[in-house]
Parts: structure tokens; sequence; C-alpha cells
């Protein structure tokens, strides 16, 4: 207990300093360290010391036992444990030095929990925004300005919710903590419950004359314009967070963040897996058979491809960097091009007897058959059917 800070200096108060006097030391403190507002290194440990100190000093009982104990009696180290009964016995250390069944059914019901000081800054929400993306879009990347209703700081109370030239008071009834305590004594100690205060519904301040744009609350719903980076490689359902986009904080807490969710429409031609691109190429069965010079579509443009002769459905060929983006990688995927090979569903007659010479030449036995398509024959001759 040596190395702590003592509560009033870490405050900045003196110790006969009034209850409002460590209040407002407290949430100037609170609103310097807060985690959501100050990045240092030390300022969620400035903000937990001063948190620990505000819960001590802001408490009559344990304030008490702190200027009498120090930091051993702030935490239970002393006193209180002799109650009704005889049994001071458990207070002792029959659990571990704690403060025994007292502060059991206070850990349970409240009674000794801490309780957030309803005037700290408190971030706002996250929102969410989903964009519709073209397939090419997603593949190159785009700059786009979005539109959607937030919360926002009301410009003309700027957030305090009151009128302007009035001030929110300290609510008389909870004096500003936002809860109210009831006490009850038992024969294990004192039992003790929380409940919001009904006069200002937990916020711990009153307002007598109400802003007239925002009718108190602080905070507007208004319509909100971003201009947002997509990058090239974004994939279907990738998203990327706009920190301080989302909904306006209550006590002057920060922005919350928005994050654009995106929907990538499928392509009538593409298919993609992450950086690669998969295209299916339908050619006939002469080029297959004798090889052809095809024009291949990406979504760079068309590719000259070499299909060399007896090429078989299912081949498929690399376009190098013919893909997409990495996405926060570098340099850019292929295409892959699966050849299908199309067999005619119907011929004429000087082409059937074309390939009644091809069979004839090639040793190739074929048993034509008047009701069966086309299509079955031919498949019999590149079979190989006898």
């Amino acid at each position: 207990m040596a190395d702590k800070k003592d509560y009033y200096d870490v405050l900045g108060v003196s110790r006969d300093a009034s209850a409002d006097e460590i209040k407002r030391a407290y949430r100037k403190l609170s609103k310097k360290y807060h985690p959501d507002i100050n990045d240092a290194e030390d300022a969620n440990e400035k903000f937990k010391e001063a948190t620990e100190a505000y819960e001590t000093l802001s408490n009559d009982q344990k304030r008490q036992q702190y200027d009498q104990f120090g930091h051993a009696g702030a935490q239970g180290g002393f006193g209180g444990g002799q109650g009704a009964g005889g049994y001071g016995g458990f207070n002792a250390g029959g659990f571990g030095g704690g403060g025994g069944f007292e502060d059991i059914f206070n850990t349970f019901f409240g009674g000794g929990s801490a309780t957030r000081d309803p005037n700290a800054p408190v971030q706002g929400d996250d929102l969410q925004y989903t964009m519709d993306l073209e397939f090419e879009e997603a593949v190159f990347g785009k700059e786009e300005t979005i539109h959607y209703k937030r919360d926002e700081t009301c410009s003309t109370c700027t957030g305090s919710g009151a009128k302007p030239g009035t001030d929110p008071q300290t609510c008389s009834k909870c004096r500003g903590s936002g809860t109210m305590t009831s006490a009850q004594q038992t024969a294990f100690g004192t039992f003790q419950t929380q409940t919001t205060c009904d006069q200002c519904g937990g916020t711990g301040k009153e307002i007598k004359e109400k802003c007239q744009d925002c009718h108190g609350a602080g905070r507007r719903r208004e319509t909100h314009s971003v201009k947002v980076t997509i990058p090239a490689g974004i994939e279907d359902g990738n998203q990327i967070r706009l920190q301080g986009q989302g909904n306006a904080g209550e006590n002057d807490g920060p922005y919350g963040d928005l994050y654009v969710v995106f929907n990538v429409k499928p392509s009538s031609q593409f298919v993609r897996r992450g950086s690669e691109i998969y295209y299916e190429m339908p050619i006939n069965f002469v080029q297959a058979t004798l090889g052809d010079d095809v024009q291949i579509p990406t979504v760079h443009g068309n590719v000259s491809l070499k299909i060399p002769a007896g090429t078989q459905t299912g081949t498929t060929f690399r376009l190098k960097g013919k893909g997409a983006p990495r996405l926060n990688g570098s340099g850019t995927g292929n295409q892959q091009v699966k050849v299908k090979v199309e067999i005619p569903k119907k011929l004429t007659k000087e082409q059937a007897e074309i390939l009644r010479q091809f069979a004839d030449v090639s040793d190739i036995q074929v048993k034509e058959q008047a009701d069966d398509s086309f299509f079955n024959k031919v498949k019999d001759v590149f079979r190989g059917d006898k």
C-alpha cells in the first residue's frame, strides 16, 4: 500500500475539500485522461488512479476510514466488521483477508460496487453502412462520397442540452450521482441497494430550460457525408473502419466509428477467389483439334491466347498478372482460363459427309443412328467407339 499516491494529491484537492470540489476535480481529470480521448501510454493508468481516488473520497464512510487508516481503511481492512451477533470473526480474515460476509453481500447486491460517474465522457455508438460495388469496382478500387444519418452534437447548445445562455444544474435529489442509495442493517452488516434517480433519469443533472433545437438531448439526427476510399482488391463481405464517423458521444465524449461493409455484385463472365480470376472459354472441336489464336476477355482488356492443336476440354491456361490486386499485399493475381470444347448439335449434309470421311481415313467405325442426336454421334467418334 505504501507505493500508492495520496488520494487527495491524485485529485489535486485539499484534505478539507467539499464534495462538489472533489467531484469537479475528478470530472476534469476523467475528461483529460479517459482512454477514449487520450491515447498516451500512461493515460489509462492515471484514469484508473483518479477513479479509485474519487470512489473513496466521494463516499462519506470510505472517506472517513481513509482519513483515519489510509489506503487500508479505504479498502475495508479496518472497521465495520464487528457487527451484531459476533460475526466479526469472519471479517477478521476467515475469507482471505477481505471484508468477510459484508463484502460478499456488497459485491452481489451493489453495496460496495463502484458507481460510474454519469457525467464522465462516453464514446458514441458505432454505425454500419453497406456499400454495393460492381465486380470491376472491387477489383480496381474507387473513391465515393456516401450519405447517411447519424447523431451529431447539437450546434446550438454545443451538446449541453440547455438553452444557450443557461447551464444544466446538478440534480437536487441525487446530488449529481445519478443513483439513489438505500441502506438496511442486517446481522451480516449493512445491506445497500442502488437505483437510478427518478428525477434526473440517471444523468446527475437537471435542465431547467431545454435547448429549442435538440429538446435537451444535446444531440440531433442529421445527414452526414464522408468520402470513402475503397482499396483495390476489396472482396465481398470485407469492411473498413472510418474513425470518428459514427454517432456523437455524451458529455464531450468522442464520436463512434463507422464500419463500411462491401457487397460486391457477381460478374456474368468471371469468378473471383481472392486475387485469382477464373474464366471459362468455349471453343469448337475444330479449334481444339487444329489449334487457334483467340482473344480472351479479362478485367484488364482482351488478351491473345494461343490454343495448341489437340487441346482437350478442361485444359487450363494461366494469364499472368491479369487477375485482381492483392489486398494489403503486393502485386496482382492471375487469370485462369479453362477451355470448354463445344460439340455442334446440328450439321449440314456436307459437314456430316466430311466427318464420315474423317472416320474412314482414321479407321474409326461409326454406327450412325437416325433417331439419335448428332451430339452423341460425335462423342462416339472422339471416344473411338466402334
